[in-house]
């Protein structure tokens, strides 16, 4: 198949909406929206485990809860602070809850703000935003968020109790929890654990493909170690069940060991590997090159690249670790980029560089003739050669990007 065909599978396959009854007061929401929802019943509410993406999509989600039992909503813990997990809080604005989080461990860097415009722009490009559902299809790792479809919009209630402990155990609404400090994703994320009912929520620390461990849209550098140390973390507890902030959950614990396990061992292999590359003086792309999922990771149906991919992984540990400076001599100080394919250009020719990027987008090489284009100006082989490599891809991110920046080039 295609990427394109096995990411239709994958999604079709993965996020059919689903309620997952854990027992008499845990109930998993997958596919009522881009993330998913826990749900824990109380002495006399519900307590929510992050809230879906939009307005529209929780008071939909909160429709099935009432036929399950008829309770407000007295309290929300969000997993992190990204959108998609927050987005559906303010449909419960009316009963007043108590909104739950965790303070980042390390404020982003100062001046961010200013990035605001590229990061924008990048995150539109990144999860498709302006594409059509036949374009997009998915965003790897849940249904296209609702203000995508005309399906509500993100409203958010603010948090009213911040948290900068390590953990921190509550009684809410009589139900035991403990809330844990576990860096990853994001540095604000926590693991909701329920003693009691042996159930823990994980956010987006763990779900069923490869992560972003690196986001296309631009960010900060997200600590791969200090992730597979919250991954282990996860691994601690007895759990049961497993609740993911995005895809199935996973009930029973031998299974929870067994993939959570393996999905933990196939991210440090490639950080190992990836660190040991560096220290043998190998560039960034030798490095991308050589280090990829170990062959026992590789087919493995819940690291799936459909989301992040193991290559812009690489890239993010070799520059997070070493910076820019990849250690060629001549990437030290070189020339303009506009400079440097100018000299190429007439070396080349404009008519044998025409000739071969036809023939590698025939042949279907689609990244030969995007590189080969750096050096050309030429509109329509571009938006060309990006439509057809973004059929290849299986990520999701990868696909959107391609995407819209072939709708960018009219």
């Amino acid at each position: 198949m295609t990427g394109e065909e096995k990411l239709r599978e994958f999604s079709e396959e993965s996020f059919r909406k689903t309620i997952t009854e854990v027992n008499e007061r845990i109930y998993h929401f997958l596919g009522y929206g881009h993330s998913n929802c826990t749900a824990v019943r109380g002495s006399s509410s519900w307590i929510l485990i992050d809230a879906l993406d939009t307005d529209k999509r929780a008071e939909r989600m909160y429709a099935e809860l009432r036929k399950i039992c008829d309770l407000p909503v007295s309290a929300i813990i969000f997993t992190h602070g990204h959108p998609d997990h927050r987005g559906g809080s303010g449909a419960f604005a009316c009963m007043s809850p108590e909104v739950i989080a965790f303070a980042p461990v390390k404020k982003p860097l100062p001046y961010y703000d200013r990035l605001n415009d590229v990061l924008n722009a990048r995150t539109v490009r990144q999860f498709g935003y302006d594409e059509t559902d036949e374009e997009a299809i998915t965003q790897g790792i849940g249904p296209r968020e609702g203000h995508t479809q005309n399906d509500g919009v993100y409203s958010f209630l603010p948090p009213t109790t911040v948290y900068a402990e390590e953990t921190v155990s509550r009684v809410i609404d009589g139900v035991p929890m403990e809330l844990t400090r576990a860096p990853g994703e994001t540095d604000d994320t926590v693991l909701v654990w329920l003693p009691e009912d042996k159930v823990i929520c994980t956010g987006d620390n763990y779900y069923g493909t490869f992560p972003n461990l690196y986001a296309i849209r631009g960010t900060q550098y997200r600590d791969i170690a200090q992730w597979i140390a919250s991954l282990r973390k996860i691994l601690t507890y007895p759990a049961e069940a497993l609740l993911p902030g995005h895809t199935a959950p996973l009930i029973g614990r031998e299974l929870i060991q067994k993939q959570v396990g393996t999905f933990t061992d196939a991210i440090e292999a490639l950080l190992e590997d990836t660190l040991a590359c560096m220290n043998r003086g190998m560039t960034l792309s030798e490095t991308a090159q050589t280090v990829t999922l170990r062959d026992e990771y590789r087919d493995l149906p819940y690291l799936g690249e459909f989301y992040g991919t193991a290559e812009w992984a690489v890239k993010s540990i070799y520059t997070g670790y070493l910076g820019w400076f990849d250690g060629s001599p001549a990437k030290l100080m070189p020339l303009p980029e506009g400079e440097f394919n100018r000299e190429l250009h007439a070396l080349i020719g404009e008519e044998k560089l025409q000739e071969r990027i036809h023939a590698a987008i025939a042949q279907e090489k689609y990244q030969l003739a995007l590189q080969l284009l750096e050096i050309a100006d030429d509109k329509t082989c571009l938006k060309e050669a990006l439509l057809g490599r973004a059929s290849q891809m299986t990520s999701a991110n990868g696909r959107h990007y391609l995407i819209s920046s072939a709708n960018e080039h009219k």
